[in-house]
């Protein structure tokens, strides 16, 4: 199976999940008077809405390169990401706003709805499904080296934490009885600040590649490395990386020997480019100057 039916599969699978948690969800919050439980239904809405990004995006990522883009289409995935942090921050808001509304009336004397078991229920079962959920998606992520997918990982471990949070407030307000109904709004604010940091995190990194920020210091220092190795090839330098969707590009300089043929030259330009292809991937980009090295003239 190629890398993008994969990520087809991957990601409808958490959508399915998304679903069946965002209709039981709801159903439970307002049948069981929880907001935070609401709030926790309004995050699985968001986590849907980014499954259809990550399919619509990794579609048009997916397209080879042609006459308008020379490089393909792999940012197109980078802007998902940045679109699920944007989503994320949306629900952030929402979360918030409606939780400060309940703590506000509860501070002038309003009496709280105490949430039900039903949405206690609800939280515990969200907390095991995201999770699970987490776990198939971001180990797929990482296999297909897939920055939206790994973004929309960490959107199903943001709502299996919320859905923590959410538990906690919803159990205590059952537990401890109508006095302590406040703990259902506080935890829909703690759900809010968790995802605001998420889908902060999440923003910064897509900025990021779209800035055209290189890649890493240990993935540059094997980049180096592997260069430095092949055989003639005296200084590797002017090292410049970046992130093409889910491939690196690669542009360096090496010094070789003057005196060996133009042939010679492109055979270790095209065996540093196979072995950098082999690490890093078959499409990773790589150019590479050839410079001749000074020599000595005989007196």
């Amino acid at each position: 199976m190629d890398r993008q039916k994969q990520i087809y599969k991957v990601t409808l699978v958490g959508g399915t999940v998304n679903v069946v948690l965002l209709a039981f969800k709801f159903i439970a919050g307002i049948l069981g008077n929880s907001s935070a439980m609401v709030a926790d239904a309004i995050h699985s809405l968001s986590d849907f809405v980014t499954d259809l990004i990550v399919l619509v995006f990794v579609y048009i990522s997916g397209k080879p390169q042609d006459k308008s883009h020379d490089y393909g289409h792999g940012k197109y995935e980078t802007l998902a990401l940045i679109f699920i942090g944007i989503a994320l921050l949306a629900v952030a808001i929402g979360i918030f706003t409606s939780g400060a509304r309940k703590i506000l009336a509860w501070y002038q004397g309003e009496q709280l709805a105490a949430p039900g078991m039903l949405a206690l229920w609800a939280a515990l079962i969200s907390i095991l499904l995201k999770e699970l959920t987490y776990r198939y998606t971001i180990r797929k992520a990482k296999e297909l080296d897939s920055s939206s997918m790994e973004a929309n990982a960490w959107h199903h471990r943001s709502d299996a934490l919320s859905s923590i949070g959410t538990a906690i407030g919803i159990g205590g307000a059952v537990i401890l009885g109508n006095r302590w109904t406040i703990l259902d709004p506080i935890a829909s604010l703690v759900v809010g600040a968790f995802i605001v940091k998420v889908s902060f995190d999440l923003i910064s990194r897509g900025i990021s590649e779209l800035m055209e920020s290189s890649l890493p210091d240990d993935v540059e220092d094997e980049i180096m490395k592997i260069t430095a190795s092949e055989p003639d090839v005296i200084e590797p330098h002017d090292l410049k990386t970046r992130r093409i969707g889910n491939r690196y590009a690669i542009e360096l300089h090496i010094l070789l020997n003057g005196d060996i043929t133009l042939a010679k030259a492109h055979e270790h330009a095209d065996s540093i480019e196979k072995r950098l292809k082999e690490k890093f991937g078959k499409n990773t980009h790589v150019a590479i100057h050839m410079e001749p090295a000074e020599t000595e003239n005989p007196t």
